[in-house]
């Protein structure tokens, strides 16, 4: 039997209801394909500050990287909004990506059959299929640049800076390029080229790491474009790469697309294929220990663990499946139509759990 050790950082607001509903998912179905998982819990973000006075303490940044996976809930809170910059729960969320070298963000945007009706956008927009994976550079651009602040002539100005290195745009667009392989061999890298410096290099690379894949068509698009085609032809994009502010944008413009923002999962990765599992939701603090907070997309970033990290595919593939087969029958409060059952979050990892 094979066995793996999983970090598990809960976070705040709602990151520990929905975090104990995909561990149950992830024990039954590992229990289904005879695989054995070990958790060791440890503090981030909100909950860390009020443990140890830190967002992001030493032992959680040790643990994960003894792991082979690290499964995350949310971060963040009013609680906490008057921290200073380094010292919001926020940072520990930053510094945990850049302390395990996730350089490279998975964003899926699907739309489930039975949520058709949920997308804002009309179905001959939607059309069959809708199936988008963004490909967001995690550790670079200006998230992580030279700030500051000065005064000059008694006004006060602040600065934040965009900048690429020709190795960090090679290695996340590999990462596009590979996934675009095993999909629909189309990639769109989106850049902002005719303003600003950091993307005319990300453009030049990107094009000369594309002669690499030459199964895959590459298209090349602003990012104001490529933000109103998301509304306007969402079916013309299979991968998207982008830099890390833009893909901050574009794949939350993305998840409501599908109809929740509940429903979608993430993945970041770094060298060989670990990983840190979350939700792309945030931390939901106003329906903390409600029981409205839908598990479905942490139960889908489990999915994503299987797949890319731990490879487990068949198990990937049946929380999948459940997930779709639970959607005809019942729904959390934020994607509730008439006629489904309405339930609470654990309601809900019990019903996926009764489908494995």
């Amino acid at each position: 039997m094979k066995t793996y050790q999983i970090t598990v950082l809960k976070g705040d607001g709602i990151g520990p209801e929905i975090v104990d509903q995909a561990i149950k998912v992830l024990n039954k179905v590992t229990e289904k394909y005879h695989v054995r998982i070990n958790y060791q819990e440890e503090y981030i973000g909100g909950a860390a500050i009020d443990a140890t006075g830190i967002p992001l303490p030493q032992q959680t940044i040790d643990a994960c990287q003894a792991s082979d996976a690290v499964l995350l809930g949310a971060v963040g809170g009013p609680k906490w909004d008057s921290m200073p910059g380094n010292r919001r729960p926020e940072t520990g969320l930053l510094g945990i990506r850049s302390a395990l070298g996730l350089y490279a963000n998975l964003r899926p945007a699907v739309i489930f059959e039975p949520l058709r009706s949920a997308s804002p956008l009309k179905e001959e927009i939607i059309g069959d299929a809708l199936d988008i994976l963004v490909v967001r550079e995690l550790t670079g651009g200006i998230y992580f640049g030279q700030r500051g602040r000065n005064t000059v002539d008694s006004v006060e100005s602040a600065y934040d800076t965009e900048r690429y290195s020709v190795t960090e745009v090679e290695r996340i667009a590999h990462i596009g390029f590979e996934m675009a392989q095993k999909r629909n061999k189309s990639l769109c890298s989106v850049d902002k080229a005719n303003v600003l410096e950091s993307s005319r290099l990300w453009r030049e690379t990107v094009i000369r790491v594309s002669q690499e894949y030459p199964d895959v068509a590459l298209e090349h698009m602003y990012v104001d474009n490529c933000a109103m085609q998301l509304v306007r032809n969402p079916k013309q994009f299979d991968v998207i790469l982008t830099s890390n502010i833009f893909g901050d944008i574009l794949s939350d413009e993305a998840s409501m697309i599908s109809g929740s923002i509940g429903m979608l999962a993430s993945a970041s990765l770094g060298k060989n294929q670990f990983g840190l599992y979350e939700p792309i939701h945030g931390s939901a603090p106003d329906i903390a220990g409600t029981g409205k907070a839908n598990p479905l997309a942490t139960i889908l970033s489990v999915a994503m663990m299987l797949r890319y990290t731990l490879g487990e595919p068949q198990a990937a593939k049946a929380i999948e499946t459940a997930v779709a087969e639970v959607l005809t029958k019942a729904r959390t409060p934020d994607i509730y139509t008439e006629g489904t059952q309405l339930v609470n979050c654990s309601e809900m990892g019990d019903l996926v759990c009764e489908l494995l």
